[in-house]
């Protein structure tokens, strides 16, 4: 297993690599530059003032240069200063990336238990009530947009029974009970969002789980349902459901765009599209990049896992 893991980790480096220098040269692809977009809002700057500013910050030379210089930076801990935001890029991305790790992790645990247990109950019961309405719920869940669920809540929530803040993460002067109070409406958007695809791949891998021959033999020798559905079953339920989540695991930090705009929730979507449509090319970099630098360790973990789930399972 260590070298299976030495191994990825070498080609995790190797993606990263190369994903810095597509995404880099895609930025730089996209029409005008930062300091063309600086001209465009002030007509007083001069043609000799563009090609000065262009020299100062190496705009001026090829793509593959500037993107070595950049890389060579980074590597030295330095992902520059954002344009947009006049500060460097870890002072604008560390608020935001633990703004969106409260709101996606919340979201992703609460999803993800009642899932379970919504999976586990209609798995055991096959083409009964119980299931045909966790079936229902779910479908329901996945066809609804999360801009109109977002929109529904913020109208009953906030504005007819005026329970909840609508937009924010926290009013001036306000504590954790404030903060938990503006968590809540974006934290149930995003839960319902997830909750039905969620469910229903609980659902299919604990009725494949419940049908195995393993299962029958531990029933066979008397054991407790508790004990076949918890220790047996879903054991062997995991092993799909670890690789959907560990897909999941890049919205971490990635952020929920549509989520964060409605509810103006200053997150790491918000801050990854603004980056990219503002040519902003540290900021855009260095969010893209740890967004794929999560996914690919999630992935990593999640083939860890499987020997720990499955012993049958070798990294020889």
């Amino acid at each position: 297993m260590i070298r299976f893991a030495a191994i990825r980790m070498v080609e995790i480096g190797a993606m990263l690599i190369l994903m810095s220098f597509v995404i880099y040269g895609l930025i730089g692809l996209m029409p005008g530059d930062p300091i063309d977009l600086m001209r465009s809002t002030d007509p007083r700057t001069s043609a000799a003032d563009v090609a000065r500013l262009k020299a100062v910050y190496g705009l001026d030379r090829p793509l593959v240069a500037r993107y070595f210089a950049w890389a060579g930076a980074a590597l030295a801990g330095d992902l520059g200063y954002s344009r947009l935001f006049s500060e460097p890029v870890l002072a604008t991305v560390l608020p935001r990336l633990v703004n969106s790790l409260l709101l996606m992790g919340t979201s992703f645990m609460l999803a993800f238990s009642l899932a379970l247990a919504l999976g586990i109950a209609a798995a055991r019961r096959p083409s009964s009530w119980l299931d045909a309405t966790v079936n229902f719920l779910a479908f329901a869940g996945i066809s609804i947009p999360s801009f109109w669920l977002a929109l529904l809540l913020i109208l009953l929530f906030a504005v007819e029974l005026g329970w909840l803040p609508a937009s924010g993460i926290s009013t001036a002067g306000g504590g954790i009970g404030d903060r938990l109070r503006h968590l809540v409406l974006p934290v149930a958007t995003l839960t319902l969002a997830n909750l039905g695809p969620y469910t229903r791949f609980v659902r299919a891998a604990m009725r494949d789980a419940l049908a195995q021959d393993h299962i029958r033999t531990a029933r066979a020798k008397g054991a407790s349902e508790i004990r076949v559905v918890v220790h047996h079953a879903l054991r062997s339920a995991l092993i799909p459901l670890v690789t959907i989540l560990s897909l999941s695991c890049g919205g971490l930090v990635s952020g929920a765009l549509v989520t964060e705009t409605m509810f103006s929730y200053p997150g790491m979507g918000k801050l990854i599209f603004d980056a990219v449509m503002g040519n902003d090319y540290n900021l855009a970099l260095a969010t893209l990049l740890l967004a794929t630098a999560v996914t690919m360790g999630a992935n990593l973990a999640a083939d860890l896992a499987y020997a720990w789930l499955d012993p049958r399972v070798s990294y020889r």
